[in-house]
């Protein structure tokens, strides 16, 4: 087998986890469930498991070499630095930054890192977006909706601006889409991230494909998580009613469908089925092997799901695409 690059794999650090139990509140903090683990909650809404893997990088480096992985790119998750205000967003930045520098630092050949930037203040994201190129940040974790805004909205074009001209890949990860904390899938733990995360990323995704932004910003390596959600999937369907529709702003000449090309995804979908129309829609240069530890996952089955494919494929996912994308 190549080497494996986990482009999908997260981790907090104590110092952000310290600033948001201080200061996120009430909407975010930590709280022991029924059974019996700390999770971070968001919104009153378990949301993931604090695993130790995500704050001790001489564990997670023990859980990688279980699994087989040489090199993880390690990035936050939801709700990520977007809470707080704007010195305690900015701050809550620097900490998980310089956590993740530090893991680099101390191994070298085995970590690499995604910056989280303050979106909502653009000053400050570009300080720390700058800042963390210079530290050893690879690209840039963005999640798929930042305070209720859409990820078009104007506010965060001079962030879009900044990291175009850096020509950074940016990885976009879901959170609870809107509306969830309403919906029956809050209360059934299987749906929220089996359906609501994919449905997240989907419609990011396919909004930043019809406003235009894979042509305004050319440099942008866009990376979708799992997969990029349902989009290849519904993609003839989005064409279809792109081509019909006679209301619609259309700021985009082509079909978005063919769009799906010039975007990365990982490889975290559990179905062969799904990789094979990942794969279809994309082509086999744009997919790249994912875990999304310490999270839960089922790491041996994403391996084998890999190997089923032809072994040119099969090495560009689990490493080459990811050292093309990231300049490792």
């Amino acid at each position: 087998m190549s080497d494996v690059i986990d482009i999908h794999t997260h981790a907090f650090g104590k110092g952000w986890l310290d600033l948001l139990v201080a200061e996120g509140g009430p909407d975010y903090g930590t709280a022991r469930m029924a059974d019996d683990r700390e999770y971070l909650v968001e919104k009153g809404v378990p949301a993931s498991v604090l695993q130790p893997e995500a704050f001790d990088y001489d564990v997670k480096l023990q859980q990688m070499d279980r699994f087989e992985i040489d090199l993880a790119i390690v990035s936050l998750t939801s709700p990520n630095v977007f809470w707080g205000g704007e010195g305690i967003s900015a701050e809550a930045a620097r900490r998980v930054n310089d956590d993740m520098a530090g893991g680099q630092t101390a191994h070298p050949d085995r970590i690499r890192w995604l910056a989280s930037l303050p979106w909502q203040y653009p000053e400050r994201a570009a300080a720390e977006l700058e800042r963390s190129v210079a530290n050893g940040a690879v690209g840039v974790m963005v999640t798929a909706t930042i305070g209720g805004k859409h990820l078009i909205d104007p506010l965060f074009a001079p962030t879009w601006q900044a990291i175009d001209r850096a020509g950074l890949p940016v990885f976009v990860h879901p959170a609870a889409p809107f509306g969830a904390r309403e919906a029956e899938f809050t209360r059934e733990r299987i749906l929220m991230p089996g359906i609501g995360f994919m449905y997240d990323t989907t419609l990011a995704v396919a909004r930043l494909i019809l406003d235009g932004f894979v042509d305004r910003y050319p440099a942008i390596k866009l990376i979708a998580a799992h997969g990029g959600g349902f989009l290849p999937y519904v993609a003839g369907r989005i064409d279809m009613f792109f081509a019909r529709d006679t209301l619609a702003e259309k700021k985009i000449s082509r079909p978005p469908g063919s769009y799906l090309e010039a975007i990365w995804y990982d490889s975290v979908l559990y179905d062969p089925g799904a990789l094979a129309l990942c794969l279809e829609v994309s082509g086999p240069g744009q997919v790249m092997f994912g875990t999304d530890l310490p999270m839960g996952a089922d790491v041996d089955a994403l391996h084998e799901l890999v190997d089923g494919l032809p072994g040119d494929q099969a090495r560009a996912i689990r490493s080459g695409n990811a050292r093309q994308v990231f300049a490792l």
